[in-house]
């Protein structure tokens, strides 16, 4: 079976990699951004969009709020950027912002964070492949119309690129983030030169349609509601961010230098497109709506439910570059591209915060195991697995998805930002020189006011996204919360209980007696080695037992024991029903009744074969006893395996004879082939 799964398995991640050679897997800057800021570079295709569909509610007059709404967005942006800075410099060690709550506020408060910030990953995985099959719908038509195949598709090679390491993925996905964010400037900045320097008329696929606002002339607390409601969808634009600072062991040395450097860059890189991508949107008068088959309407005819709605920056692309252009088609792709592989900061933020819980005990431990590429690929595929279950309960649909978004983003920011106040607050306490004590003055004044905005905007999501499905992923927090709760929980009481004690115990006293059995079915090959192997153990008293489930060869089991004069008694149990597990348990636990103090040491032959499907043609009897004993307490359990001429082993010796030379042999073979060779004449 080893063979069998080794062949496509190297051929899909590659050969393994030898511990030592995890420091090459640590990325320069230029590697960095595309692998840990994908997401917030990416969100810029889909968060303008969210705003407009929010706003296009109240009609098109709301249209006017969307600049004030960017600028919010942007201040939040800077500010999120600027006290994460100070996260990358105070914990360098990869926890991030579970880290710093663990340490500041405490491990309940920890365990929050962590799991707002699982099931954001997840849900970054299922939203930005399912936006990303929509934009690239707008090219190719059969991808929109196949969206969740297509989608469990993506996220299938995306897990095998992953697996194949952090570095290699890395420099596959740098191009298409590379390239789009090209793409963007360069459709901002001839936007722009087309506008204002040559006076075109650039107008959107949509722009001649109108929108029926649901509800028209809202004013007072209602247009409130809906302006933080739009302001709340805008902020999609900062998911993923906390991935860099849960990724800065990924980074070469200087670690928290490198680290803050991408996260100043790939702020103002994310504030510049998503700055100008509304501002294009708004000059090439784009319509979108929340139900775009009965809210946009064309001559006075809702579009109906044929009408496929393409995203903001299609439809900018479009109106700027021209539709089928060669730099329109570049840019559609490179879009496509980029939200896919948007989903590679989850990639590489779940498996490394899973490692950490892990070896925190709140995950299980195979978490914290580096697969053959030295990525965490149990991690990787609990991911992928997650994410392609949420796209197949919700169709890989974006805009239902993406209202189940952004809260576990916020939780961990808010709780984040207010655990670097409390770190800052213990520093100070004891630092004394001046200019230390102005610098974490400073920096505590970035994580206070970055708490505040960010906590404020979390209660703002929280009622403006509630009753469309933002409780779906604060159930998803409560489920990963207790989880983890409970497994920290099993890990902490068997920790307890085989904690080895620091005086004499029943565990360290030898057993009075040992009671051998050995398990038979016939006299073959195995038998024998397993009987002469208990032989060996000198036991205190040593004993064949077979089960009798068929009366002849129960007979003839007994007449070859008594021809072969075998010095071991032979006990048979019977059988009525042809049972052999419960017999065999329940003779064991007779004799650990006769005696408690003493050991039984039951022996089974098992012969061991070569290929996978000769074990189809075997019955695991073997197998499940020693499952059962397992449970059965003072029994010790020993496997005499016996290789058949198909396994390895069997081969391996067979080899060895073959090329065996008996001592003297290599100088009586040249002689001897002397005298059989007749001379020469």
């Amino acid at each position: 079976m080893s063979k069998l799964t080794d062949v496509p398995k190297r051929i899909l991640i590659g050969r393994a990699l030898r511990s030592d050679r995890l420091g090459e897997t640590l990325l320069p800057k230029r590697v960095a951004l595309p692998v840990f800021a994908s997401d917030p570079l990416s969100s810029v295709a889909y968060a303008p969009g969210e705003v407009l569909l929010v706003l296009s509610i109240a009609g098109l007059s709301a249209y006017h709020f969307s600049p004030w709404i960017a600028v919010a967005v942007v201040v939040l942006m800077f500010t999120v950027v600027a006290s994460y800075r100070q996260n990358v410099h105070a914990y360098p060690s990869g926890g991030g912002d579970y880290e710093v709550a663990t340490t500041n506020l405490g491990p309940k408060a920890g365990l929050t964070v962590a799991s707002a910030l699982l099931v954001d990953y997840v849900l970054t995985v299922a939203v930005s492949i399912s936006s990303g099959i929509e934009n690239l719908g707008s090219a190719i038509p059969f991808v929109v119309e196949n969206k969740v195949a297509c989608a469990i598709g993506v996220i299938v090679l995306l897990t095998l690129m992953n697996l194949r390491g952090v570095r290699e993925s890395g420099t596959l996905f740098a191009i298409p983030t590379y390239v789009f964010v090209a793409g963007v400037f360069l459709m901002i900045a001839w936007g722009a030169f087309r506008g204002v320097v040559l006076g075109d008329d650039m107008r959107a696929p949509t722009a001649d349609f109108e929108i029926k606002p649901e509800h028209p002339g809202l004013a007072g607390f209602a247009l409130v509601f809906l302006l933080l409601r739009a302001f709340s969808s805008g902020c999609a634009a900062l998911t993923g961010v906390e991935a860099i600072s849960n990724g800065v062991p990924g980074f070469r040395k200087p670690k928290s230098r490198n680290a803050a450097t991408t996260l100043a860059l790939m702020g103002l890189l994310a504030v510049t497109m998503f700055c100008g991508i509304i501002a294009l949107a708004a000059a090439t008068d784009v319509r979108m709506a929340e139900n775009p088959a009965k809210d946009l309407v064309h001559d006075g005819v809702p579009l109906g439910p044929d009408y496929v709605q393409d995203p903001v920056i299609s439809q900018v692309a479009e109106a700027v570059f021209g539709h089928g252009s060669f730099l329109f088609v570049v840019l559609a792709a490179a879009t496509a591209l980029v939200l896919f592989l948007a989903a590679n900061t989850a990639y590489n933020g779940f498996p490394l915060l899973g490692a950490i819980l892990a070896q925190d005990r709140y995950l299980p431990r195979q978490l914290h195991t580096r697969g053959d590429r030295l990525a965490f690929s149990n991690g990787i595929v609990l991911l992928a697995g997650a994410a392609a279950l949420l796209v197949v309960i919700y169709g890989a649909d974006s805009t239902r998805l993406i209202q189940l978004y952004i809260v576990g983003v916020f939780v961990s920011f808010t709780l984040s930002q207010t655990g670097m106040v409390r770190h800052w607050n213990r520093l100070l306490a004891v630092e004394k020189d001046p200019a230390a004590r102005r610098h974490m003055i400073r920096s505590r004044a970035i994580n206070a006011f970055g708490a505040f905005f960010t906590g404020l905007v979390l209660v703002v999501v929280l009622l403006t996204k509630f009753t469309h499905g933002a409780w779906v992923a604060l159930l998803g927090m409560c489920i990963f919360y207790a989880t983890m709760t409970a497994i920290r929980r099993h890990y902490d009481r068997v920790a307890e209980e085989i904690a080895a004690p620091d005086t004499p115990s029943e565990d360290t006293v030898r057993p009075s007696r040992v009671h051998s059995v050995v398990l038979i079915s016939k006299v073959h090959r195995p038998t024998l080695r397993a009987l002469a192997y208990a032989k060996l153990l000198r036991s205190d008293t040593l004993e064949a037992l077979s089960v009798n489930v068929d009366a002849d060869e129960t007979k003839a089991l007994r007449e070859e024991w008594e021809r072969r004069g075998i010095d071991v008694p032979l006990k048979v149990l019977d059988s009525p029903y042809r049972e052999v597990t419960r017999p065999v348990i329940e003779y064991v636990k007779s004799l650990r009744a006769q005696s408690p103090r003493d050991v039984v040491s039951v022996i089974i032959p098992e012969y061991v074969v070569g290929h996978w499907y000769e074990h189809l043609l075997h019955n695991q009897s073997a197998l499940r006893l020693k499952g059962r004993l397992l449970f059965t307490p003072g029994v010790m359990v020993t496997s005499v395996p016996y290789q058949l001429e198909s396994s390895e082993a069997a081969k391996l010796r067979a080899r060895r004879r073959q090329d065996w030379a008996a001592p003297g042999s290599a100088r009586r073979g040249p002689a001897e082939r002397a005298k059989e060779t007749p001379p020469r004449t």
